[in-house]
Formats: structure tokens, C-alpha cells, sequence
């Protein structure tokens, strides 16, 4: 008997049926949304700001009379609550990407996406649009109501750009936000992010009010007290200047320090996140 000789069988190509579109940046910014409203510190850190700004905006509006918006912008009320509020907008800037690596869904994420920096983007644009769509809602429900409540003839004549000033401040918080999710980034660790956030934003006042006591270094502690987180957010909400502190910077170049200094971390971060291991 002759023996018979088996061939196996190669199997063919698998074809999926469903569509597998390449990956883009389209997918990122939806998963990253889907992650940013599911969590509930987004709730609670968006709602708090929102309450802060608006209820304590509202509060200051009821307390004036027309005459006071002689000397202030309609959007100064605002500032108050805002001042407190843009510790919100920090958090939740840390929370964006440190909560991830604290429960571990940062390596689920980068396996499902192995772009870094595409991911790292997400956040970024995901973080930045929502804070500031929140934030300047926020501060002009405050600027219109005082408008209507207090836009009497005893008020005095309002420019459009008052308006605009408001708008780069609700910016300038949006940067503080980024500038805390780069930290976290770097940190990868909540309580660590914000420790240094909060740091950044409260020491420089304390810290130049120190330097000014001794007359070598009188000159640095005035500069950090030009420079500084509360100093800018007032200056561009239109409060007015005070002390004897020498000229005030210009709204450009309080601007153009956070942008500097959150442009340096946002670039740390894609190139620490790019290199090291989750």
C-alpha cells in the first residue's frame, strides 16, 4: 500500500468587516473628551468655578450703586470670585492627566494609542477649550448683569475694550490650567501638581514682599511684585493700579510671561512623556 501524503491546508487572509480608519487626532480629542466628562472631579471642579465666579460676582454687583462703575470695569466683579475660582481651573488642569497615572489607565491609554504626543495634544486642546469656554461664560454673566443692573449715566462712559481685557484674563487663567496639566504631566502625581501650582501662584507675592524688606535686594522683590499672578489678573480686569511700586507692566507683558513660562513646561512635558516609561 502506497502511502498517502496529507498537504495542511494554508489558511487565507483575515479581512474584518468593520472599518479600521487610520488613527488621527480626531480620536484622540473624542476619547479624551469622553474621559474628561466622565470623571466627577470635572463636575466638581467646573461647578465650583462656575458658583465661585458667578455667585460671588453677582453678590458684588448687588452691593454697589452706578457711581462705583465710574472707576471700574463692568467685568471687575468677577475678579473676586475669580481670583478664588482659577484654583479650580489648576486642579482640574493637574487631575487632567496625573488621575491616570494614579489609577493606572495611563498605560491602557498609551497601549490603545501609542502616540504620545497625540494623546498629550488631546489633553491639551481637550483641557484648554473647556476651561476657557467655562471660565468666560462665567465672568460675563457677571459683566452683563452688572452692565444692565449698573449701566446708569452715573456710571460713566464703558469702552469695548474692557470687554477685551476681560477676555485675555479669562485666558490667562485658561494658561495657568495648561500650565498645571503640564505639571502634572511631569509630577504624575495629583498632590504633587498641585502643591506646585499652588506655589506658583501664592509664593511670588510673599516672596517679593520679603525681598523688599532688605534694601540689596529691594529692586528683584519689586520686580516680583509687579509679576505675579494676582497683579496680572487684576491689571487685566481693570482694577485700579495702586501702591508705590513704580509703572505697572503692560497687559502684553503679563501676558507674554505665562505664556513663556507654561510654553517651556508644555514642552518639557512632550519631551519627559515621549522618553520615560508609565
Amino acid at each position: 500500500m502506497t502511502p498517502t501524503t496529507t498537504t495542511a491546508e494554508q489558511p487565507g487572509g483575515y479581512s474584518s468587516p468593520l472599518a479600521t480608519p487610520r488613527p488621527h487626532l480626531g480620536h484622540a480629542l473624542a476619547s479624551e473628551w469622553t474621559k474628561l466628562v466622565s470623571l466627577r472631579s470635572t463636575l466638581w471642579t467646573l461647578g465650583s468655578l462656575v458658583l465661585t465666579v458667578v455667585g460671588i460676582g453677582l453678590l458684588v454687583v448687588r452691593q454697589t450703586a452706578d457711581e462705583d462703575f465710574a472707576q471700574i470695569n463692568f467685568t471687575t466683579p468677577a475678579l473676586i470670585g475669580l481670583l478664588v475660582g482659577q484654583l479650580a481651573v489648576i486642579v482640574l488642569g493637574v487631575l487632567t492627566i496625573s488621575s491616570e497615572h494614579g489609577t493606572g489607565l495611563v498605560r491602557t491609554t498609551f497601549t490603545a494609542a501609542p502616540d504620545r504626543y497625540r494623546v498629550l495634544t488631546a489633553k491639551y486642546l481637550v483641557f484648554s477649550m473647556t476651561a476657557f469656554v467655562a471660565t468666560t461664560l462665567s465672568v460675563f454673566v457677571v459683566g452683563v448683569t452688572a452692565a444692565v443692573a449698573r449701566g446708569g449715566t452715573a456710571s460713566g462712559p464703558h469702552a469695548a475694550d474692557e470687554w477685551f481685557g476681560a477676555l485675555l484674563g479669562c485666558g490667562y487663567v485658561t494658561l495657568l490650567g495648561v500650565l498645571a496639566l503640564a505639571i502634572g504631566a511631569l509630577v504624575r502625581h495629583s498632590a504633587g501638581g498641585i502643591a506646585v501650582m499652588l506655589g506658583l501662584v501664592t509664593l511670588p507675592p510673599v516672596i517679593g514682599a520679603m525681598l523688599s524688606m532688605w534694601p540689596s535686594v529691594e529692586p528683584v522683590g519689586r520686580l516680583v511684585l509687579r509679576h505675579n499672578v494676582p497683579v496680572a489678573m487684576m491689571q487685566l480686569f481693570g482694577l485700579p493700579e495702586g501702591g508705590d511700586l513704580g509703572p505697572s507692566p503692560s497687559n502684553l507683558s503679563h501676558l507674554a510671561l505665562i505664556v513663556l513660562v507654561t510654553g517651556a513646561a508644555v514642552t518639557a512635558s512632550y519631551v519627559i512623556v515621549g522618553r520615560r516609561d508609565v
